[in-house]
């Protein structure tokens, strides 16, 4: 499987000269993703794009032509095509009025067909500086994600039934891809169990270093 990626990833062929900047946001479903985007965005000012939000956004619109489809694969905790994801990705970076370009993507990649189709569809647009991996255990990711579905999320896959699914899911699609990213020296990790403010405080060193 790697040597497929290997041959398909074109992250850094191209120049950056007029490409968007992105840093992909990867871990377990509760692993604090958006929480982190929130407090790097308003440090910052970047733009934070959730893979997930906006499958919810475009699922909740009354005109689309993916609602029902989108609601399907997030119910059985699956993957939603690759063409549907880019897609959203693309016209909100193309929307963006943000002076940085520089964009923050949770939830994305999380199999080898999300890498692919990123790469066929936006390599030409984006440079990916690098992939921020919050490493939280599976227990304390159900745990916040019970916990925001009793709050009140809205979120239909915010359940034991549906995290089962979803924890499986990641295990075998996204797990590997973290393990290649780091044999390409993109990997970032942070320990994403912290308090959210020691977790953003060891982000700030990350984005550092990346020259961010």
């Amino acid at each position: 499987m790697f040597k497929v990626l290997s041959s398909k990833l074109r992250f850094f062929t191209m120049s950056a000269e007029q490409k968007f900047e992105v840093l992909f946001i990867l871990g377990g479903p509760g692993a604090g993703k958006g929480t982190l985007c929130r407090y790097i965005t308003e440090k910052y000012g970047y733009v934070h794009l959730s893979a997930g939000d906006l499958l919810r956004e475009e699922r909740m619109k009354p005109n689309s032509k993916y609602g029902e489809l989108i609601e399907k694969f997030i119910k059985n905790g699956k993957i939603v095509p690759v063409a549907i994801t880019c897609s959203l990705l693309d016209n909100n970076m193309q929307a963006s009025d943000s002076p940085h370009k520089r964009f923050l993507i949770d939830g994305f990649p999380r199999n080898q067909d999300n890498v692919d189709g990123w790469n066929e569809t936006m390599s030409e647009k984006c440079i990916v500086k690098g992939v921020l991996f919050c490493e939280c255990s599976k227990e304390m990711c159900t745990q916040r994600c019970l916990k925001r579905g009793a709050a009140g999320s809205g979120r239909s896959d915010d359940n034991e039934e549906v995290l089962v699914k979803r924890h499986e899911t990641y295990i075998t699609n996204t797990l590997p891809l973290i393990e290649y990213f780091e044999k390409q020296g993109l990997i970032y990790k942070v320990n994403s169990m912290q308090s959210p403010e020691k977790v953003f405080e060891d982000t700030k060193e990350i984005l550092s270093k990346i020259g961010w």
